[in-house]
């Protein structure tokens, strides 16, 4: 949902490009919605269109802001990539309901209705209504409408897929996110703290038309004043105290947030995910393998498309990425300090995202060559194409969490157990990059070196000996802990990690990494015990008593090589990425009261499992 490419966004103003200004005209329009809303919609035509050389339209609606805003003033550049702009598309940007120059109110993850009556609206009846308009309205259009978006426009992108409007032929819905219980804001509901500045954005209603970022005042108040991001969240104390510090009653979205502490109907009707059925057009969903922000979302939509919709040409992709790092090159591409190799977007932009619009939308008669699942090995670092995904010649292989510190295939032949203590006033550190918690979101953690917790007593590893073979894990990954707990409540939070020989190399782009014995993480995820059965009804836990705590790792594509180890790290705080848990069961986590925070140990049996898919 989140994106600092989409933040800066908000603030560009309109530095002119000459090809954009000398090859297209734009319109300014409002465009009425069936129950009388109007969204404003910029459209950028191009100046050779005629009834002989007629041209698709793809569109982007987004909350981001459509500026610059004037007939006269331009974007520096169009569309999702320079190749598709220099094919020239009828480029369209909206600012949806609530947002900027449009009317009417915003609500974040805008609920999916059961079309009853005509007036019955949705983030799906807009795109109906805007697509129906642009065919009508824009003289010598094809009649092929494309969407695309990435971030919280990846959301408009892919709800808008069920706007079953015969004239949209193809959707890429970009970081999307499907569910704010389970991406962004939370992680299996677990808050992520280190969204916490970015609630004046989705938080603050505006009164008029607005061609500039209205909450800015509110934003300004959580400004750090030192290049050490962790002294804000240091002095902030307990998310209830920064919470009244800093938003009061005032923001409607935080406040939704601490008053639905539970998965119950205020958020399910905010997941997309029951609602994607019947799409019968092509779609496209991609996602960056270091996405901090929306790594689930791309994986089950595309899924859920998959089981949900068998007329519809679905694919996915999965980079090598950050979130949306896929919309701009870096020649030499690295997430943090891990490289991958060069021109990576560039790869994406030209031979999979223009072939994709390109075919769909340009009546090509060719087979598009495109496979249905287009995924970067993260360990090999190279891109794999897959007939379907998960590969289903990836076998299913359980390791044990066992105990010395091991971490193996060996099924325990008596009982043992790991424990840690836990003491949520001196949480663990989610990451030693200081000042990427002044961040406006988290980034680079997902591939950060975790050297840094491997021997901390509140820290459990579980490490294989040195691989002799490479091992591909390719497909879903599932944790099923087996705890116990001296308190009543707890989190978990896991992370597989790739440690590399004692003797590897150095990169000259990053001098001051020693890269010999680097734990580089691959996945992470956060579970927290109360919610173990059941997301609507949350339960304490019992001290001291065995149970059972099973969650997604979500899905990987990476070859741990020869010559490597793998490890699993268990923790129960991982601040500031994720709010304190204060290991003692209160019926609202956000209105905990230091006085609540309570020492536990932690005790991780040796029959809990990581169930892996391994590709032969």
């Amino acid at each position: 949902m989140l994106t600092l490419f989409a933040f800066f966004c908000i603030f560009y103003l309109s530095a002119q490009d000459n090809f954009v200004k000398d090859n297209f005209t734009k319109k300014e329009v409002y465009i009425t919605m069936r129950d009388g809303v109007k969204l404003f919609t910029s459209i950028y035509i191009p100046k050779d269109i005629s009834a002989k050389n007629k041209y698709p339209i793809l569109m982007q609606r987004t909350c981001y802001s459509v500026a610059p805003y004037g007939e006269d003033q331009f974007k520096k550049s169009l569309g999702p990539n320079k190749f598709l702009q220099n094919e020239k598309y009828i480029f369209v940007y909206q600012d949806v309901r609530g947002r900027y120059m449009s009317e009417g109110t915003f609500t974040n993850m805008t609920p999916q209705v059961n079309h009853k009556t005509k007036k019955d609206i949705d983030e799906s009846t807009d795109t109906y209504d805007t697509i129906d308009w642009l065919v009508k309205n824009v003289q010598n259009n094809n009649g092929n409408v494309g969407q695309y978006g990435t971030s919280y426009p990846g959301f408009y992108a892919a709800v808008g897929t069920l706007a079953d409007h015969p004239a949209l032929k193809a959707s890429s819905p970009q970081a999307p996110i499907s569910d704010v219980w389970y991406d962004d804001f939370h992680h299996n509901g677990a808050f992520m703290m280190g969204y916490f500045r970015t609630f004046p954005v989705f938080g603050v209603q505006k009164n008029k038309a607005e061609n500039a970022a209205w909450y800015i005042p509110a934003m300004k108040k959580l400004a750090s004043t030192s290049e050490d991001g962790s002294l804000f969240y240091n002095e902030m104390g307990t998310l209830k105290e920064g919470i009244e510090k800093y938003y009061g009653r005032e923001n409607f979205f935080i406040n939704e947030i601490v008053d639905h502490p539970n998965y119950d109907d205020f958020w399910k009707k905010r997941d997309l995910l029951p609602h994607l059925k019947n799409i019968k057009h092509a779609v496209m969903t991609v996602g960056g393998w270091f996405d901090a922000e929306d790594l689930r979302g791309p994986l089950h939509i595309y899924k859920t498309i998959e089981k949900t919709s068998p007329k519809a040409k679905n694919t996915i992709v999965m980079g090598p990425f950050s979130h949306g790092g896929w919309s701009h090159e870096m020649g030499k591409h690295f997430h943090n300090e891990v490289y991958f190799g060069d021109s990576i977007a560039t790869f994406y932009q030209k031979n999979i995202e223009t072939t994709f619009f390109n075919h769909y939308l340009k009546n090509e008669k060719s087979a598009i060559n495109l496979p249905e699942a287009y995924m970067f090995d993260t360990g090999k670092k190279e891109w794999k194409q897959f007939a379907e995904w998960p590969p289903k010649a990836a076998q299913k292989t359980q390791f044990y969490l066992r105990e010395n510190g091991k971490f193996t295939t060996e099924t325990p032949s008596s009982a043992s157990f790991t424990e840690y203590f836990s003491d949520p006033n001196k949480p663990v550190p989610s990451s030693t990059n200081l000042k990427d918690f002044n961040g406006f979101t988290p980034r680079n953690y997902m591939s950060e070196d975790q050297r840094f917790s491997e021997n901390r007593p509140d820290v459990a590893s579980f490490t294989t000996e040195i691989l002799t073979d490479d091992i591909t894990l390719a497909g879903e990954i599932k944790v099923k802990l087996k705890i116990a707990s001296t308190g009543s409540d707890a989190d978990f939070f896991v992370k597989l990690i790739d440690i590399y020989p004692a003797d590897e190399k150095g990169i000259k782009e990053k001098p001051g990494v020693i890269y010999g014995n680097y734990h580089q993480m691959v996945r992470s995820e956060i579970m927290p015990a109360r919610f173990r059965n059941s997301f609507e009804k949350p339960e304490t836990l019992v001290p001291n008593q065995e149970t059972e705590v099973v969650f997604n790792l979500q899905d990987v594509l990476h070859t741990f090589k020869k010559g490597h180890k793998i490890q699993i790290q268990v923790q129960s705080t991982a601040y500031p990425l994720f709010a304190v848990n204060p290991q003692k069961f209160v019926e609202n986590p956000y209105k905990t009261e230091k006085s609540d925070y309570t020492k536990a140990f932690q005790k991780i049996f040796n029959n809990s499992v990581i169930e892996v898919e391994v590709l032969k």
